[in-house]
């Protein structure tokens, strides 16, 4: 059985189930924010493994996924000060993906900064990905 090929549209096409959801770009490349925030990106620092994810996570969370499957998740030093984990979209499958994504969902809107867009009407207007 041949395993699902996972790349940044398939990183897209997980993130348009999130809420408040929008496309962006950082330094040329392709991003995912929530509201504005980062929460994932194309890995872009030269310290980083060709075709790696950068994820804003807790650090927590990151040490608890670093212990749990190093197969899928890295840290390099330029990342090390920052919130976030490195994945091998080579290595994860959709299922960890998933639940990664979710994850780093909630760390990035409970931030403090966090806050829906809202209308004329003053009713909240998520934004999302295009189809």
């Amino acid at each position: 059985m041949s395993r699902e090929k996972i790349d940044f549209e398939v990183v897209r096409e997980i993130a348009r189930k999130l809420p408040d959801v929008e496309e962006s770009s950082l330094h040329g490349a392709p991003s995912i924010k929530v509201a504005g925030r980062l929460l994932t990106c194309p890995a872009l620092h030269k310290s980083a493994e060709p075709n790696s994810l950068v994820v804003r996570i807790g650090i927590d969370q990151r040490t608890r996924l670093l212990a749990a499957e190093p197969k899928f998740y890295y840290l390099t030093e330029h990342y090390v000060n920052h919130p976030t984990v490195l994945v091998r979209l080579d290595e994860i499958d959709r299922r960890s993906l998933k639940d990664l994504l979710g994850m780093a969902w909630r760390f990035v809107s409970s931030g403090p900064k966090f806050s829906k867009r809202k209308s004329r009407s003053g009713r909240c207007q998520p934004t999302r990905l295009s189809n």
